[in-house]
Order: structure tokens, then sequence, then C-alpha cells
């Protein structure tokens, strides 16, 4: 495992040189293409054998600047989503330094076109790197190279889920060796002989002392050791202490997100959106055009949700079912008769237990509605949902009124906080979540929210998207 792990990071650090090398060589060939010398004449005298030295140069140190970001670690719990957004922030602060220096140094030639594209190149060309190095180590996993060797320790429901995770999905680098149901003699006895990786250790009810002797013996055979939040240390993740009369006292918050936190949260859902609308106008027209000439008016579909504090909303959709089978007050009568027609669907092919539900193979569905639920293209319009601060970009997903009346009292803490177009469960399985998956994966991030776990959600999704894990059509 560690020398799979010390040889791509080997690796890795030459070739993201090289890439940023080869940006600076394509931003230079650019220029002097006739497309951008029509635009904008080249006016600075820099010769290719005065260039392609500064090249060098600030390669390395852009790799210096990675190092300090952390890109070059070979921790074995990195996510390509996490590399990615830090090779944007790195490349950025390079961009950053470049155009400072440029700016006190007052260079007498014009380099703007070269910094900026050099810039935007570098990011990509890493980018792409990085993925391509993610999916050869994903490969040699599935190969079994390079496996971390692991041992659960637990009895509880956590410990069978990693169990099926670990078994079901090996591009994660782990080869389950065995598991027991607590620390004791028959466990160290293996642990001894067998010498594994890492100890995972999910028993949030196993005695302190047994806790503190299994982090002893790792510790001491050098086995890394992992464990799963208890529910205490996840309830206590927002504790805040105030007090009254001088009496001390300790509030327990849902979430993190308040005060500045919910400002800028709203701010990134404003400017996001608007963006997306632009970006994706072509797209909302075609789609229109396509569903409207199919199956006829309306064009979007009104599906009432729940949101933040039980608030009621239409989250919109491009309709994706044949008019006769959509349901709600949109339709009327028909609506009305609809339903009936999806709650015998939903006794019959839901692929989902507890008040949620999912049904497969739904005939109700139309062919290009079919095309659009696969690549979730439906879901578009409701970047206009978070315009008008209905839903963020990022959150739990909303559920129908009929859903959210079959949860229990403890998970309605996923309606604390604005629902997301997108979110940590939709990016971790979408449909193939268990609902208390689903509503664990959604606590988790009402309590650890952060503008930076925002970003890597945003930038996993459209690959999530691609792969079409755990689609439902």
């Amino acid at each position: 495992m560690k020398k799979l792990e010390l040889s791509l990071a080997f690796i890795q650090l030459p070739l993201d040189y090289i890439l940023m090398v080869l940006a600076g060589i394509t931003a230079y060939s650019l220029r002097f293409t006739s497309i951008t010398q029509n635009i904008r004449p080249v006016l600075f005298n820099l010769a290719w054998d005065k260039y392609f030295p500064l090249i060098l140069i600030t390669a390395l140190g852009w790799v210096i600047i990675f190092a300090l970001a952390g890109l070059y670690s070979t921790s074995s719990n990195r996510k390509l989503a996490s590399d990615l957004t830090r090779v944007i922030f790195a490349c950025s602060t390079g961009f950053a330094a470049i155009t400072i220096y440029v700016f006190f140094a007052l260079q007498k030639f014009d380099s703007r076109f070269l910094v900026l594209a050099g810039w935007i190149l570098a990011m990509l060309y890493v980018c792409i790197g990085r993925i391509l190095m993610n999916g050869l180590k994903k490969l040699m996993h599935r190969a079994g190279y390079g496996l971390r060797k692991t041992v659960i320790i637990g009895k509880e429901t956590i410990a069978e889920q990693i169990k099926n995770v670990l078994n079901s999905r090996p591009g994660l680098g782990y080869k389950l060796v065995a598991s027991f149901s607590h620390f004791n003699l028959e466990s160290k006895q293996y642990l001894l002989e067998n010498r594994p990786d890492e100890i995972i250790f999910t028993d949030p009810k196993a005695h302190g002392d047994e806790a503190i002797d299994a982090i002893d013996f790792a510790n001491e055979h050098h086995i890394a050791f992992k464990y799963s939040a208890d529910l205490f240390s996840t309830i206590s993740t927002n504790m805040a202490v105030s007090t009254i009369g001088g009496i001390p006292i300790i509030e327990l918050r849902l979430t993190r997100l308040t005060g500045w936190s919910r400002i800028i949260k709203r701010l990134v859902d404003i400017i996001g959106s608007l963006f997306f609308i632009i970006l994706l106008s072509p797209i909302f027209i075609i789609v229109s055009i396509i569903v409207a000439l199919e199956s006829g008016f309306p064009i979007i579909y009104k599906n009432e949700r729940v949101g933040q504090e039980d608030k009621k909303f239409f989250a919109l959709k491009f309709r994706t079912m044949h008019q006769k089978f959509s349901t709600g007050p949109q339709f009327g009568k028909q609506g009305e008769e609809a339903l009936k027609k999806e709650q015998e669907l939903i006794a019959t092919q839901s692929i989902k237990t507890g008040p949620i539900y999912k049904i497969q193979n739904d005939p109700r569905i139309t062919g290009f509605g079919r095309f659009l639920r696969r690549w979730s293209l439906d879901e578009f319009p409701q970047f206009f949902n978070v315009l008008k601060g209905e839903m963020s970009l990022v959150g739990p997903r909303p559920h129908q009124p009929r859903e959210v009346q079959g949860y229990k009292r403890q998970h309605k803490i996923v309606l604390a906080i604005k629902p997301g177009l997108t979110g940590l469960s939709q990016i971790s399985g979408r449909s193939n979540l268990s609902y208390e998956e689903e509503i664990n994966l959604d606590t988790f991030y009402i309590e650890n929210w952060s503008l930076y776990m925002d970003m890597i959600i945003l930038i996993k999704t459209p690959f999530v998207v691609l792969t079409s894990t755990g689609s439902v059509v």
C-alpha cells in the first residue's frame, strides 16, 4: 500500500511540473496565432529563448505552492474533488503572485494574455493530469494492487455498512481482511500475526478502556487507527458556550450555518444560480422545444416539496411524464387520478423503504423524459428556485409533504437549512442509498457545513452524473 502511494506521489510532482510547462508553451503558441493577433497585435518583444527559461522558473515556483497546499501528501484519505479544488486555489495563488510581480516590476511588454492564458491552461492541464492519475490508481486498486489491508472492530450497524462498502467498491483502495465484534485477545492475536495496514473501530458503545487499549495497541505496532463518529461527538459538533447571570450555558447548535456564513452561502447561491441560468440557457430552450413537441404543454412540472423550517414550495422540473400521469394541483382533477396510479406503482415498483419512494422502470415517463432523468437535466429549472431563495445550490434534497410526514423525530434535522439542488447524499450514491443512509449524510452535512465542502460537492456533482451513479429512470 505505502509503496503504491509513494510511487504515485513521486510521479505526480514531475508530471505537474511538465503539465505547467506545457501550459506556458501552449499560451505562447496561442498568442502568435492569426486569430489572437487579429484581435490584438503582439506589442511585446519577448523572444522564445528568453521566454522558455521563465516558464521553467515559474513552473518550479508553482510546484512549491502546490507542495505548500498539501498536493503532494501521501494521505490515504485524499479525494479527487479535494485535490482539484486545491489545484485551482494553488494555480490562482501563483497567478496572483505573477500579477503582483508584473505590476511592481513595471514590465514594458504586454504579457497579460500570456499570464491569463497560462493560468487557465495550467488549471486545465493539471486537473486533467490529476483525473488521469486518479483513474490509474483506481484501476490498480481494482486489479488488487496497493490495497490497504483493513480490520473492522465492532458489531453495530455502522460496521456492517462499512463492510458492505469496502467489499463492493475495491476502487476505494481497501481490502477487508477480518472483522471482530470486540477488541480482545482473539483480535489482538490476529493483528499481531497478520499486521494489517489499519484498524477501523466502529463500536460507539464500547467501554472507554477497550477503545483506549485499541488506540495504544495500534500506536505501539504502527497500525493506522480510525473510528466512526459516536453519538456524542456528532451532537457536540457545534457547541457554543455563553453565560446567563454568570452561569455557563452550553448550546448545541444544529449547524455552523449561522450569521455571516448564512449570508455568504446566499450570495454564492445568487451568483451561482445566475451564472448557470445564463450558461445553460441554450439547453433550456432546446429541452423546452423537445418537451413541447413530444407531449405538449406545460413544459415545467411544479412538484410540491418541503423546505427549510417546514415551508412548502414548488420545485421546478422539466416535465418528464405524460400529462395524464402527472400529479399535483397543477393538473387539477386529472392530477388527483394520476396520484392513485402513482400509489399503485409505489406499492409494486418502489426500490426504497421507509417514507421515501423511488419507482424503478416507471412506465409513466416519456422517451425524452427518460433521457432527461438519466442525465439529471430535468432538474435544471431548479436554478430558478435557488435564485428565488427557496433552495440552495448545495443542501439536503427536498422531499414531498407525504414523505416528510413519515419522518421520525430525529430525521427532521434535515429541515433546518434550505434544501439543495445537489448535496452530499447525491454525490455519495444517489438512488442507491437507503433512507437512513441519505438522512445520515444530510445530517453530517448540516452539522459540519463549510464553504469548502460546498465547493467540493459542486465540483464532484457533474462527475457523478456523467458516470450515472445511482440514477433511476
